[in-house]
Formats: structure tokens, C-alpha cells, sequence
């Protein structure tokens, strides 16, 4: 898909447009970035969740632009194997669960924003290597600074396993993950608030912990993990501690906020260990007065339709719901534009820029969205035939259509009860069913 060119002469536009002076913030934009971890639109109050406040996300969705139509993968490495390289998993052949292709190393949108002079840093989840076999690997994927915790190495949450800049940090003791995954984006942005910044919060929250250590991971101070509805009340809290440090670095009106969660909620979640045994407990939201079992891993609207939020005071006009297709390999153009960044020479990417949109400049060229149901080797594992196993579908707002020929008028039917097959289509659906097949032979499958 194409991309476009830099929007540094738009934007000084805008500033003399909207009657600023025309030095202010001729420099890109500083990039908040918070990525939430197993959260479905259900969740938020703002998307007509019931179960949880989220106080401080509806205060970014009020004053900010709230889209309807974002997609992910249907669980967490694919969909940050997608948003990293702005390709589809597909693409990359044959890579095992929680890893990342070597090859695609040099192409991720921090590298790019590092060489547009941008200084970045990320804190929280990584899940693209084990950090114990590779710790500098997020120095080689574009990140100047980092504070991840030991993926399946240790704790996320209470006195967490940290690497910081590739070395486990030795003062979590008595401490809570989150706070000090968010103490060190503050000080990143304390530190760099000078100059154009990536700061990445990949959460922690909402994921249960760590499901592959023996002796389990240790519990919190009741004597039990967290629930989900202390997740979600901490993943809020995260988001108001972030916007409430750039107000007081006086950084809000030259920094692009974006909320996004990877996937779905989880079905169930672990809430204690009984000795070596995870117990578990459901994970039913309440939406619009209806019941929302957790749908991650699933390729339905439950697992994949996720929350977005964008807000950059002065730019973006609050109070906006919109209905332009995203899906996670748009990432990286957007930022990428943002910055004046070019696109890599030599790759196409799946994504598109949808910085129009967040200028009010105009809506998003997306024609569909599309995901797959990625069939991942397990490290060490016997290998399946690759990711191309897996189910996929391509969609647009109203209509989406599976490899194996369902389709769902899904503006109509979001559970998707109701499939039509070719047979069943009146010369409507037809034209529909074309458009979309077009759309995977566009995409080589």
C-alpha cells in the first residue's frame, strides 16, 4: 500500500491556521504510546463497558478521537510481530512464539523513529525474545533505553524480574511492577522533554501472570494475584499518572497520546497458586446490559475489535467517534509520518498512514482490515507448517469474509450466527463476497 509524504508543511500550516505562532512546535511530535495488554472494547466505559471505571480513559476518549473499528490479531505476539515490522504475520514465514525474524530486525518503527532523531524508550512486556538468551535485543530493534520485565523468566507484577538496558535490575524488592515501569517513562520524558521521544508503555496489565514457573511466581499482599477488575482499575490509573506527568512537563500540547490493547480479553484468568496448581476464575464484562465473555484467541469482534483512543491537545478535535478501518500493521506509517520518517526503501509495507484522520485532514485509505488465526512454533517444538495454517478473514465495516467462504453481515450479526455461503448470495451479497476475495488475492493468499 502507498505512503505518504511528510506532513511538516501541513502542520506549520495548521499552527498559522489556527492563529499560533509559527516557531511553536515546528519540530515532530513526541509519541506516547500506551499499549494495554488482553483488553476488549467491552472493557472501557467509554465503549459502553459496565464492570469497570475507567475514569481516566473516558477523559482521554472525551477530549480525544475514539475509533470503532480498530483490529488486532487475536492474541498478543502476532498482533506486536505486526505492529513492530508493519507487515502481516504471514509475511515473515516461519517464526516461533515470542521470537522476531532477525532479518526484519533493522525494520521496526523504532529503528525508523531513531533514525529520524527521535530518542526512545520502552517499559513493561516485550515478548519478542527471551530477554535471559538476548538481552540487548531491544537495543537492535530501535530502543535507546528499555525497562522489560523476564518474559516466562519471572514476575511481571509484585517484585518483578526488570531488565534494564540489559541487566536484571537488583532493587524491585518490595516493589510493584507497574509503578516502576511507569517511574521509568516519567524520567525518560523528564529527561528528553528537549527533543522529539518515543515512550512506549507495552503493560503489563491486564494478563495474568506468568502460567510456566515452578515454583510459581510468588502471590501479592492478599495472599492471591490480582483480579481483572484490579487490573483494569491499575491500567486506568496508568493512563491518568502518564497524562498527568506530560501536563506537568508541559508537554501535552506537542505529544501524540495512543491508547491501543493487543487482543481480547481473556476467556478466564489465574487468580492464586495452590502449591504447583493455577486456579482460575471466569471473565465475564458487562456491555450495553449485555454479558461479554472474554474472547481472546478468537477470531470474532470479542477477540479482535479493540479499544483505540488518539489525543494530542491542539490538534486532534476532542469529542470525535470515527469509523475508519485500522488494523495493527497501520502503526508504523502513522508514527512514521508523523516523525517526517521515510518508509523503508526496500519493503512494502501492509499498513497504511492514518495520520489524515488524526489531523482532520481527512479519513483513512484503508479498504479492509484483515487478521489471522497464526499457527506459531513453539520454541524447541516440533514446527507446523508455518503461520499460514491458521484461519484468517479480510473485513470492512459492515462485511467480513473467512478463507473457507463464510460471510457475515456483521453490522447486522457481530456474533457472527448467521454465515452465508456463495450459494446463498443475491447479487448484494455477491459484489460484497468479490471485493473481499479480491482483497486476499491482493494479498497473495
Amino acid at each position: 500500500m502507498a505512503f505518504r509524504p511528510s506532513l511538516y508543511c501541513r502542520a506549520i500550516w495548521l499552527c498559522i491556521a489556527m492563529g499560533s505562532a509559527v516557531a511553536a512546535e515546528t519540530r515532530p511530535p513526541n509519541i506516547l504510546f500506551l499499549f494495554a495488554d488482553d483488553v476488549g472494547q467491552e472493557v472501557l466505559e467509554c465503549y459502553g463497558g459496565q464492570s469497570y471505571p475507567t475514569p481516566h480513559l473516558n477523559e482521554l476518549a472525551r477530549t480525544g478521537m475514539k475509533f470503532r473499528h480498530a483490529y488486532s490479531m487475536p492474541v498478543c505476539h502476532p498482533s506486536r510481530l505486526t505492529l513492530m515490522s508493519g507487515k502481516y504475520p504471514f509475511r515473515h514465514g516461519k517464526v516461533a512464539w515470542g521470537d522476531y525474524p532477525q532479518a526484519a530486525e533493522e525494520l521496526t518503527f523504532s529503528r525508523r523513529l531513531q533514525r529520524a532523531g527521535y530518542t526512545t524508550y520502552i517499559a513493561g512486556k516485550w515478548q519478542l525474545c527471551l530477554l535471559k538468551d538476548d538481552p540487548l535485543h531491544p537495543k537492535r530493534m530501535g530502543f535507546d533505553q528499555w525497562d522489560l520485565f523476564g518474559w516466562h523468566e519471572g514476575p511481571r507484577y509484585y517484585e518483578p524480574m526488570i531488565y534494564r538496558n540489559g541487566t536484571v535490575r537488583e532493587d524491585t524488592i518490595g516493589h510493584y511492577g507497574p509503578d516502576l515501569y511507569q517511574d521509568g517513562l516519567i524520567e525518560f520524558m523528564k529527561a528528553n522533554r528537549d527533543r522529539p521521544f518515543l515512550a512506549y508503555y507495552s503493560m503489563a496489565v491486564a494478563h495474568e501472570v506468568t502460567d510456566d514457573l515452578n515454583p510459581p511466581v510468588p502471590h501479592g499482599p492478599f495472599d492471591r494475584y490480582d483480579s481483572y477488575p484490579e487490573m483494569v482499575a491499575e491500567m486506568d490509573r496508568a493512563v491518568g499518572r502518564m497524562v498527568a506527568a506530560l501536563e506537568a512537563l508541559k508537554l501535552r500540547e506537542n505529544t501524540l497520546i495512543l491508547f491501543l490493547a493487543d487482543n481480547g480479553t481473556p476467556p478466564e484468568i489465574i487468580i492464586r497458586a495452590d502449591g504447583s496448581d493455577l486456579i482460575r476464575t471466569p471473565v465475564v464484562s458487562r456491555r450495553n446490559g449485555l454479558d461479554v465473555p472474554g474472547g481472546k484467541k478468537q477470531l470474532t469482534n470479542a477477540g479482535t475489535n479493540v479499544p483505540m483512543i488518539a489525543n494530542w491537545r491542539g490538534t486532534i478535535r476532542p469529542g470525535q467517534e470515527v469509523d475508519d478501518l485500522v488494523d495493527f500493521s497501520d502503526i508504523m506509517p502513522t508514527f512514521l509520518e508523523l516523525a517526517g520518517a521515510s518508509p523503508p526503501s526496500d519493503q512494502v509495507l501492509d499498513g497504511v498512514s492514518f495520520a489524515d484522520r488524526l489531523f482532520g485532514t481527512g479519513v483513512s485509505p484503508r479498504a479492509f482490515a484483515y487478521c489471522e488465526e497464526a499457527v506459531l512454533p513453539k520454541p524447541g517444538g516440533v514446527e507446523p507448517d508455518g503461520v499460514s495454517s491458521g484461519m484468517r478473514w479480510v473485513r470492512t465495516q459492515d462485511w467480513k469474509l473467512y478463507r473457507d467462504g463464510r460471510l457475515f453481515h456483521m453490522s447486522e450479526d457481530p456474533t457472527e450466527a448467521y454465515p452465508f455461503h456463495a450459494e446463498q448470495d443475491d447479487s448484494a451479497r455477491h459484489a460484497v463476497r468479490q471485493k473481499l476475495v479480491d482483497a486476499f488475492e491482493n494479498l497473495g493468499l
